[in-house]
């Protein structure tokens, strides 16, 4: 057996063994957590959005096969290169430097292949861009430290959100650093659209299982969407450098259904059905529509009531007098 044979048969078990004590090192087999971390997970969280479903097509039917024969190749290429042309092997290199062939191909395939990316990149973005009429509007604003959260459409003023204290989060049970205190309240099954905003510095508005990133920008209003598919509780960061207390913007989004999105609306003092689109200026004409039918049949009934109650109390008009019969003309004069 010669050296070359030896060393690629020693590398090949290396490689063996080290592949399986990572993979028996590593818990695959585990649960993945819904709307949070997976402790020791290697993968995408669980999608629970249309946007992200496509996200995790994207990355494992057309990124990942492409990085793994990528990588197989260049890998394979070097071993047999440092088998093949060591100075062992072939003491006697060749003298040329150039392949006209060995370049064109290694131009115009990274090329292709960026370009069949691309195909799959842009249907994914055209997703994000092309926003469904949405359901509701959250307005997300960052601050150093914390997220400020507004319902335009249901007339719900601004509210703070901060992290939950270490003590508070393990007396509920809920992960320490994602949970918050005041979260975003949205029902299951609707178009959701949020415009993100800072107020000081760059933050950014990022929810894994729902596929969001989207960066908050002084003096800019960024938009994106997104539509729970299932109930529960899901968890996000901040997730641009903002400073010395970045680590503690966690953003919490409960997903809930109608009855009790409506429940909590009330709580906040905010209504479902605005009456004008002064009282929720994001509102939807739809929202507005409904708000002002809501408003406006109440006070058409007294109304009615009061024009009824009017006409039958009004008196009757006195009868006409006879008109009054002319004199006879005189008769003529003789």
């Amino acid at each position: 057996m010669g050296l070359g044979t030896r060393a690629l048969s020693k590398m090949g078990g290396v490689l063996a063994s080290a592949s399986l004590a990572v993979f028996f090192a590593t818990p695959t087999w585990a649960q993945d957590l819904m709307g949070q971390p997976t402790p020791g997970g290697i993968a995408l969280q669980p999608a629970a959005s249309p946007l992200k479903h496509e996200a995790h097509i994207f990355h494992d039917a057309i990124l990942l096969p492409i990085i793994t024969a990528i990588c197989v190749l260049v890998l394979g290429l070097l071993i047999w290169i440092v088998i093949r042309y060591n100075a062992k092997a072939n003491p006697v290199p060749a003298k040329w430097s150039h392949n006209t062939l060995i370049e064109i191909i290694w131009t115009v395939v990274p090329v292709m292949i960026l370009v069949g990316i691309s195909l799959f990149s842009f249907r994914l973005l055209f997703a994000y861009h092309d926003m469904p009429t949405p359901d509701l509007t959250v307005k997300a604003t960052g601050n150093q430290w914390n997220w400020a959260y507004e319902y335009p459409d249901q007339g719900i003023a601004e509210y703070i959100s901060n992290m939950l204290p270490e003590d508070e989060a393990r007396a509920q049970n809920v992960p320490f650093r994602l949970a918050a205190d005041e979260p975003i309240v949205v029902p299951v099954g609707k178009t959701v659209r949020v415009l993100v905003t800072a107020s000081d510095v760059i933050h950014a508005f990022a929810l894994p299982a729902f596929g969001l990133k989207t960066d908050a920008v002084p003096g800019r209003v960024n938009e994106t969407w997104f539509r729970a598919e299932r109930t529960g509780v899901f968890y996000g960061q901040c997730s641009e450098l903002c400073g010395v207390d970045h680590a503690f913007m966690p953003i919490q989004i409960n997903v809930v259904t109608e009855a009790e999105f409506a429940a909590w609306v009330a709580s906040k003092g905010g209504s479902m059905t605005p009456a004008s689109p002064e009282a929720a200026p994001g509102g939807t004409a739809a929202q507005v529509a409904v708000g002002a039918a809501d408003a406006a049949a109440p006070a058409a009934a007294p109304a009615a009531t009061a024009e009824t109650a009017t006409a039958a109390t009004a008196p009757t008009a006195a009868p006409t007098a006879p008109a009054a019969t002319a004199p006879a003309a005189a008769p003529a004069a003789q």
